[in-house]
């Protein structure tokens, strides 16, 4: 039952505060009816005994306290699904911007979602090629996963959402593939970015993009990753296919949080945030997963960028509690032309050794990995010790892994923007990269595998690779 209400009381910053109302629910939608006729949408954000606070997502600009109606409409806010929205362009709230025809929907669902019970969550554990050699070696990506790119301010972590977006596919058999890309408080030159990007690659056709520009009212990022995630489930789970989600920027969502808590006078917590910012993360991180007798999953990989670089802001600090691992990008690599510059020694894949190995990647995979992590660790602190004491205090294996450390950077975590590897082909980089050192130092790697896959020519050339022992 629609009911209509002139008792608007206040305006604060994105909110109304709607008085004598009756029987309202919380996260009922809302049409706000301005003196000139223009529309508005929001949502209840909180009820008291007589009173409605709503969230309006175009902004209250202009709203006349004495002239305009509430509209209450007895509904949540629902998406209009079906097949068709595949490789469409939407808003922030759901609308095509892309010229086309609306959606002609099949189902609609509520963009809150439904809680998903734990117990009937099946374990992440088959691959995603990604096409990138540090995330697929040494932080591989697990279908169902939720891996999070750390980046900072003027790092290309725009570059690597759009490669990894249209890169990414699942081994082995052939099975239906799918990513929903939502973008919240970009600049129309990112946006922009992003669009012509997945139109020259074509792999628009297999995506759903959302987008929430930064001259958009801040409160429509509340509900864009909502929005997406919706879409994703409804591909996933009532069309069988394999969604891959990508969330940037979360920084600018938390942003938009906090604007809003302010302006409901809620008692901040660290740094201004609300006190409830990790469960409201949880409810966006937590919908990704895989769901036992589903054929379809959705693995979630959410961009923010760090305020300052700082790990221990809220944003990045929270996020890593909720989800499994972290990829961080280095602004000395960037700084050394490396792209993409993802630092491996803080990175993290937490179901990494679920995803790898005999009839996944690779049998070799593991020990590759361990191997090559070790020594790139090792030759970064061979050269810190450089610093101090001078070249003239590194015995000569120290040297090598120096070495191994700088071909590391350049061979193996650098590549081009268009430039997708097989996990195959990373592999084999790794075992070149390897040879620099003595068959002695690789302490981490079974002698059959040694014995396999190690190269036994010294300068290798191919594929604009050149490892060179001495």
């Amino acid at each position: 039952m629609i009911k209509e209400y002139l008792t608007i009381s206040d305006v604060a910053g994105p909110l109304i505060i709607v008085e004598k109302t009756i029987d309202v629910k919380y996260q009922e939608l809302v049409e706000i009816e301005l003196s000139s006729g223009e529309i508005r949408r929001g949502q209840v954000l909180e009820i008291t005994e007589d009173k409605a606070v709503v969230q309006v997502f175009e902004g209250t600009r202009g709203v006349d306290v004495s002239n305009t109606k509430a509209r209450f409409l007895g509904k949540v806010i629902e998406l209009p699904l079906s097949l068709d929205v595949l490789g469409r362009i939407f808003d922030g709230s759901g609308r095509p911007i892309d010229d086309g025809p609306q959606i002609i929907a099949e189902k609609k669902l509520d963009i809150n979602g439904n809680p998903l019970n734990p117990y009937a969550r099946d374990y992440p554990n088959n691959f995603i090629q990604t096409g990138i050699s540090s995330i697929d070696v040494l932080n591989t990506l697990v279908r169902g996963q939720k891996l999070p790119i750390f980046s900072g301010s003027g790092l290309p972590h725009a570059k690597l959402a759009s490669q990894i977006a249209r890169q990414s596919k699942i081994l082995g058999k052939e099975e239906k593939f799918a990513v929903v890309f939502a973008a919240m408080g970009i600049t129309f030159e990112e946006a922009n970015f992003f669009i012509s990007d997945f139109r020259r690659t074509g792999a628009i056709e297999k995506s759903v993009m959302f987008v929430n520009l930064a001259n958009n009212p801040a409160v429509e990022r509340l509900i864009t990753p909502r929005m997406a995630l919706t879409c994703a489930e409804y591909l996933a789970f009532e069309k069988d296919m394999h969604v891959l989600v990508i969330l940037t920027d979360m920084t600018n969502y938390c942003e938009a949080l906090r604007e809003v808590s302010a302006a409901r006078k809620e008692v901040p917590g660290r740094r201004g945030y609300p006190g409830y910012l990790y469960t409201d993360l949880a409810t966006l991180y937590e919908r990704a997963g895989r769901i036992k007798g589903e054929k379809g999953s959705i693995t979630m990989i959410p961009i923010l960028t760090m305020p300052e670089d700082d790990k221990t802001h809220p944003i990045p600090d929270l996020t890593g509690y909720i989800t499994e691992g972290q990829i961080i990008l280095s602004r000395e690599l960037h700084h050394k032309g490396i792209y993409p510059p993802i630092n491996v020694l803080p990175s993290l894949s937490r179901l990494k050794d679920k995803g790898i190995g005999l009839n996944k990647t690779r049998e070799d995979h593991a020990n590759v990995m361990n191997q090559l992590f070790a020594s790139y660790a090792r030759g970064k602190e061979a050269k810190e010790l450089a610093v101090i004491l001078g070249e003239a205090a590194l015995t000569e294996i120290d040297k090598k892994y120096v070495k191994i450390s700088d071909n590391f950077e350049e061979v193996f975590v650098k590549q081009g923007e268009d430039e997708n590897r097989t996990i195959e082909e990373s592999l084999d980089i790794g075992w070149k990269l390897l040879t620099i050192l003595p068959k002695e130092e690789l302490k981490r790697i079974k002698d059959e595998f040694i014995e396999k896959y190690l190269p036994t020519d010294i300068a290798m050339e191919d594929k604009n690779i050149n490892v060179v022992k001495d």
